[in-house]
């Protein structure tokens, strides 16, 4: 049947689909079956799996990064804790010009040399020092440990800034598939009616149709254009949005292969509790958050405890550089300090009480993020089953719509239906295709927080 400028419309707007590849079929196909595989997005451009997606994301992403630099940083942290434990060398040399200097050589039978002197007019000197910190009450293991502690805190980090990238993609990825999948129910709707058009002008053509029935079918093309338009614009504005998390050039154009399909599981609340306890990122960030915080306080009671250092010195010292490296000019010493405090006007006591308050806080979190946890999983749990009830009351919903606007149709030729009847079953079962959709896509993103919350990532089973 010829279609009029209506249908027209509705075909301009909805070419963006492109004839999607079917991947479960092998041929094309319409999109829009939900649970079936399919290809959508710019012509021409790069084809993306969820799984590539997120790869993607991981590499591009300027947060990961920059996560990435934090843990060398805290690599290089460790090093130089660990420096402490070693000796501490260092070659020297100095020069200074005396205007005058003592000696005297009252010690004839001495072995070296035979002068007592106090240095020299042109005085040189160069040699070898080494310091060794023998016990300073703890501090170098104490900021060891602290420095270990930090890189787990940076590993962590980095997995849960990966786990938020990830949850972000998975948004914006299933976001266009719903969004092409609304774009095809709001299409379908304004094909429907642009044929129901078709028919009830052919009709009256006949004399079997009203005039009125021909401008109402008409206008109710008109009413639903609108609803194509919003389809198209909910897809041009997350295209963006998906393109800057995965850090494409926003003129590169993306194609999004996958299905907006979901796979139950079993809501086992106690069990994601634990598992969320166990590998949660901002859970583990709190506890390793104690970990540093108890060692600041080993830390701090260090000033309370002896310091004891030991040196050596190694050197040459002359007028007369040529003849530096002589027997006669060598000099050396060695030699052990210690010290403690009596008396530092409370300040150690200030830092310990310090770090013990930090401590406390630590404590306090880890109980916070804890009970943050039992809401997070609650809600997902809801999340899950809210979703799951609105799939199961649509599902089967479909194919009764679908026959309700057939005996709509056949009634209204018939003579006995009217236009409204049509009107209302196009709308009801665009409704239920919408509410599937949408509950779907609910329950994959409910799922998506799930795994986010028990710190599962896609590769490690998340989906």
């Amino acid at each position: 049947m010829k279609k009029s400028g209506f249908a027209a419309i509705g075909t301009i707007l909805f070419t963006v689909l492109a004839a999607p590849f079917c991947a479960t079929c092998g041929e094309i196909g319409e999109y829009g079956v939900v649970g079936q595989v399919n290809e959508v997005g710019e012509a021409g451009g790069r084809v993306l799996t969820i799984q590539d997606a997120i790869s993607v994301a991981f590499i591009n992403n300027k947060s990961i990064q920059i996560q990435e630099q934090e843990i060398e940083f805290a690599r290089a942290g460790i090093m130089y804790a660990r420096s402490s434990f070693l000796p501490q060398v260092s070659a020297e040399y100095s020069y200074t010009f005396n205007s005058s200097v003592f000696y005297s050589d009252s010690w004839p039978g001495h072995r070296t040399d035979t002068r007592i002197y106090s240095g020299f007019k042109n005085d040189n000197a160069a040699g070898l020092s080494a310091q060794q910190i023998v016990y300073n009450g703890g501090a170098n293991i104490a900021e060891l440990q602290q420095a270990k502690v930090q890189l787990k805190i940076q590993n962590e980090t980095l997995r849960a800034t990966k786990l938020d990238v990830e949850f972000e993609v998975k948004r914006l990825f299933y976001g266009l598939l719903l969004a092409y999948e609304t774009l095809r129910i709001a299409g379908d709707l304004v094909d429907q009616a642009q044929a129901h058009y078709d028919e009830t002008s052919l009709m009256y053509a006949q004399g079997t149709s009203s005039k009125f029935d021909v401008l109402q079918s008409k206008t109710q093309v008109a009413t639903l254009i609108p609803q194509l338009v919003k389809a198209q614009n909910a897809i041009d504005q997350i295209m963006p949005e998906f393109k800057k998390s995965l850090g494409a050039n926003m003129k590169d154009p993306v194609r999004v292969k996958g299905e907006l399909a979901h796979t139950e599981i079993p809501i086992k609340e106690e069990e994601f509790l634990q598992e969320a306890y166990r590998n949660n990122p901002q859970m583990i960030l709190k506890l390793l958050g104690v970990d540093l915080n108890k060692w600041a306080i080993e830390l701090a009671r260090a000033g309370w405890l002896p310091q004891v250092n030991a040196s050596g010195n190694y050197m040459y010292r002359t007028d007369n550089l040529n003849d530096m490296v002589n027997p006669r000019h060598n000099l050396w010493s060695v030699g052990v300090t210690a010290s403690i405090a009596l008396f530092d006007g409370f300040a150690t006591k200030a830092k310990v009480d310090e770090a013990k308050a930090k401590y406390a806080q630590a404590g306090l979190q880890k109980e916070d993020i804890m009970d943050q946890l039992v809401v997070d999983i609650k809600t997902a749990c809801v999340n899950l089953k809210q979703a799951k009830a609105i799939i199961d009351a649509e599902k089967d919903s479909v194919g009764e719509a679908e026959e309700a606007l057939r005996l709509s149709r056949v009634r209204y030729e018939n003579g006995v239906g009217i236009n409204l009847d049509i009107f209302d079953a196009e709308v009801s079962l665009a409704q239920i295709q919408q509410a599937l959709a949408q509950g779907v896509y609910d329950y994959i993103m409910a799922k998506a927080q799930l795994d986010k919350t028990t710190g599962r990532q896609f590769s490690e089973g998340g989906n």
